[in-house]
């Protein structure tokens, strides 16, 4: 997915026009002695081509020296980052020194590199922002980030210079995407499972930043094994370059088949945990959880079922997911996990006739239908699995807008019972028949 970074000095609007792109209001703020910075990123789609936009900006009490190298850092990343950019300044306050910084950088890159002028919401000020030709960076579009005014033609610009996807016909291996919080034990698993000591990345600052792509083909198993950096909670993320690592994190989530959540035996299913895993969730990918240094664990006769069932109540409703206990450092059941992935990807691609899914459900659902509401009846005909990478159902009815989450829940778990769909995320759709 393309990659568009949104730079420019603090104060100039840059969250509101990442907000608007993303249709929500969202922002990480990051506190640290002296700084407060908003860093974000989110996908955004537009004239129907979709792709990932950055957030990024910063300020720094002190001297103008060390703001320089800041917003010189912040820039430099983002430019190393995205296909494009976005550089937004404020017409209110016209062109100032740090402008002309981050416009010194920009200028050296070989991007599409695209001035907003920002709070550009009448005549006088559409006057103004001719200023801004005093930056040496060409055309520039004016936009009000708030209203959303001008924001359609900078868009239809941006999107035009992106890259177009490339056909990548070789690139049909299922990809396992290997995740967790840092020092959770990634890297000691891929090691164990390639035979190697290989570079990984980490969540320390200045080590490679990049998820790194492993073809495994061994034991009749072929498949693309990503690594990724830690991902620790927004506000730990204190160091550019690991925002940024964590963000490569959540798109390897994003662009899997199959999540592998590494969890450390020694620090439980914490809150950070729990996160990662509804991420996967939401985007609807395969989920295997791996309890990792199993062996530091001390045991008892009920441990494991214990700390099994510990996962399960955390994770509800959806706990038809398989976890598996491992050592990467002793390699146990590690090979396991590995199958246990693989059917997790082959429980998602999994298709089913609809004559025999009518066979099926129908019966299920005479003998319990849907409870009455204010007196009507809801009867549901007919259903089908529709046409997507993860399971997805439609259930044809006269009066769909009377079906609730209960009676929703009751024919996933019945759906669960009848096919393996063991760590597979599963949405069900009724519909005007």
């Amino acid at each position: 997915m393309s990659i568009v970074a949104i730079v420019g000095r603090p104060n100039v609007g840059k969250s509101t026009f990442f907000n608007r792109l993303i249709q929500r209001r969202e922002a990480i703020v990051d506190s640290v002695s002296g700084v407060t910075r908003d860093r974000h990123y989110g996908k955004t789609d537009w004239n129907g081509k979709e792709f990932s936009v950055i957030d990024t900006g910063g300020y720094v009490k002190g001297s103008d020296d060390v703001f320089e190298a800041e917003i010189d850092r912040q820039v430099e990343l983002a430019i190393d980052e995205a296909d494009a950019i976005i550089f937004i300044v404020d017409v209110e306050a016209g062109v100032t020194g740090m402008d002309e910084d981050v416009a010194k950088l920009l200028r050296r890159v070989d991007k599409p590199i695209f001035l907003a002028v920002n709070k550009v919401d009448n005549a006088m000020r559409e006057q103004d922002a001719v200023e801004f030709y005093n930056l040496g960076l060409g055309d520039f579009y004016t936009i009000a980030g708030m209203s959303g005014s001008g924001t359609g033609d900078l868009l239809d610009a941006v999107v035009k210079a992106l890259p177009e996807k490339e056909d990548k016909d070789e690139e049909t291996l299922p990809r396992f995407a290997v995740v967790g919080r840092p020092n959770a034990g990634k890297s000691s698993f891929i090691n164990a499972l390639i035979g190697e000591e290989r570079y990984i990345v980490t969540d320390v600052a200045g080590t490679t930043r990049d998820a790194i792509d492993t073809k495994y083909n061994r034991f009749g198993f072929e498949f693309n094994l990503i690594d990724t950096a830690g991902i620790r909670r927004k506000a730990k993320v204190k160091e550019d370059i690991e925002f940024y690592s964590v963000m490569r994190s959540v798109r390897a989530i994003e662009n899997c088949d199959v999540v592998m959540l590494v969890v450390d035996a020694t620090r439980g299913f914490d809150g950070q945990v729990q996160n990662i895993f509804w991420l996967a969730q939401r985007n609807n990918k395969g989920i295997v959880i791996l309890v990792n240094k199993w062996d530091l664990v001390e045991k008892e006769n009920k441990t494991m079922k214990e700390f099994e069932k510990y996962i399960r109540e955390q994770i509800e409703p959806f706990t038809d997911v398989p976890i598996v206990f491992i050592s990467a450092l002793t390699k146990q059941r590690v090979y396991k996990a590995i199958e246990t992935a693989v059917q997790v990807h082959e429980n998602r691609a999994k298709k089913i006739k609809t004559r025999e899914l009518n066979d099926y459900m129908l019966p299920v659902i005479q003998a319990t239908p849907p409870p009455a509401y204010k007196g009507k009846y809801v009867k549901i005909k007919f259903c089908t699995q529709l046409p997507t990478p993860y399971p997805q159902f439609a259930f044809f009815c006269n009066l769909p807008q009377y079906l609730k989450d209960p009676y929703r829940r009751f024919l996933e778990n019945k759906l669960r019972k009848e096919y393996d769909f063991t760590g597979v995320p599963m949405s069900i759709f009724f519909r005007k028949k």
